[in-house]
């Protein structure tokens, strides 16, 4: 009994890290169109962030219930199961950071919650409706949805205050993105936060515990929501510039379309109980709000990369959390082995990572991506967009050292 609460407690304090890596691993997925566009300060945008997503973390259990008590079969599962998806999501999570890809935390659990119960129990332990309706299909259905709404949302709101006062119509649109931002914020603490809580829970029933089909205790859920928060505190600087410059250059009007696009997309997928990926939606809805400003850019090249990353979530995640799951099966000694590997390749990435140091005093001085040879020909004969004045507010947050994109072309 003793070994089996230790494995138990290890489980939880590793679904905690999880979380807290889901937390800086998403924190561009709220703020970083609010930073690009200078409407808050980096700092003060990821401690807002943190505060909301704990509040969300209280709205609904209803994703918590989807992964407790419907993608996998609990009763085939051991407490050595979880923690070997937990393994998989984890570095998937650090590796996806150390690039500055916007992957989904969500999908990397998914995934390695299915590679490690598949090795121990087999195919069948995985419910496949589940996994199809609720997990695979509402991942290429949010992106798109979110996309085009704000696509839509950016015209409808560049068409609406076309005569409107410059400086006044900018200060409500950062006004008006703030609060959208907020949303954001609250919808990730209701959706991803409650995905930890699922995973606690599982394990809890798992061990003993809890009794199946049980709704997750209080204290899961206070302290799922306590770890997200720090994680996104923390703030995930990387993916935060390729969230905010990487993908396109945003005008406070696009930003506020993009993240009310995402909040009204991630707060009905919870509401609905899907394990929607908030980085999809984010993600679809600042490309929508790109292409939604006449001349608007969008950089392909960097899409791309994110659209191979989404590709490869599940599957990697799988795939490691399956090796971890064969590890730990050959005992006690492989647990633990697997436990030190997790550690030293956590450390050896945190390494890496101080090569290049990305944090709140230089998330938006870096210059964006290089125009391909498609994107300098079409600047060359492509006449600037009519009716757009200025220069977008990602850009005027660069120094003015900085050389300019081409505000009429898409990257390639």
């Amino acid at each position: 009994m003793e070994s089996f609460s230790l494995i138990l407690a290890i489980v939880v304090v590793t679904a905690l890290a999880f979380d807290f890596t889901n937390g800086f691993h998403d924190t561009a997925n709220a703020m970083a169109t609010t930073i690009s566009t200078g409407a808050l300060k980096p700092k003060v945008a990821v401690a807002m962030s943190a505060v909301l997503n704990l509040v969300g973390a209280f709205l609904s259990v209803e994703v918590a219930n989807t992964i407790s008590k419907g993608l996998v079969d609990e009763t085939g599962i051991r407490p050595e199961v979880i923690f070997a998806a937990l393994v998989g999501a984890i570095l998937w999570n650090l590796l996806t950071w150390l690039v500055g890809l916007p992957s989904s935390s969500s999908h990397a659990l998914m995934g390695g919650l299915i590679g490690a119960a598949i090795a121990s129990a087999g195919v069948g332990a995985v419910h496949g409706d589940v996994l199809v309706t609720k997990v695979l299909l509402p991942a290429i259905a949010a992106p798109l949805v979110a996309g085009i709404a704000a696509m839509l949302g950016a015209r409808l709101t560049y068409r609406l205050g076309r005569k409107a006062d410059g400086k006044a119509a900018a200060k409500g649109y950062r006004a008006g993105q703030i609060a959208s931002a907020g949303l954001v914020s609250l919808a990730h603490g209701t959706n991803d936060a409650q995905k930890t809580m699922g995973i606690i829970t599982l394990a809890l029933v798992a061990g003993g515990a809890l009794a199946p089909d049980s709704d997750p205790p209080l204290w899961v859920i206070l302290s799922a929501g306590i770890a997200i928060a720090l994680g996104t505190y923390l703030g995930g600087w990387r993916i935060i510039r390729t969230m905010g410059k990487g993908l396109t250059d945003l005008q406070p009007q696009q930003g506020f379309a993009a993240q009310t696009s995402a909040a009204t997309v991630i707060l009905a997928s919870s509401h609905l109980g899907f394990s929607l990926s908030t980085t999809h939606s984010v993600s679809g809805a600042v490309m929508g709000a790109g292409l939604g400003r006449k001349g608007g850019v969008v950089r392909w090249s960097t899409a791309t990369r994110m659209f191979v990353a989404w590709g490869l979530t599940l599957p990697a995640a799988a795939l490691v959390a399956a090796i971890a799951e064969w590890v730990c099966g050959l005992g006690d000694w492989g647990t633990a082995l697997v436990a030190v590997f997790l550690v030293a390749s956590s450390a050896a990435i945190w390494k890496i990572s101080r090569r290049e140091v990305v944090d709140h005093t230089n998330v938006v001085d870096d210059e964006p991506e290089a125009a391909g040879v498609v994107t300098q020909a079409m600047a060359a004969v492509t006449p600037p967009p009519a009716g757009v004045t200025g220069e977008p507010a990602a850009a005027v947050a660069s120094s003015a050292s900085e050389p300019k994109a081409p505000s009429a072309t898409t990257t390639v």
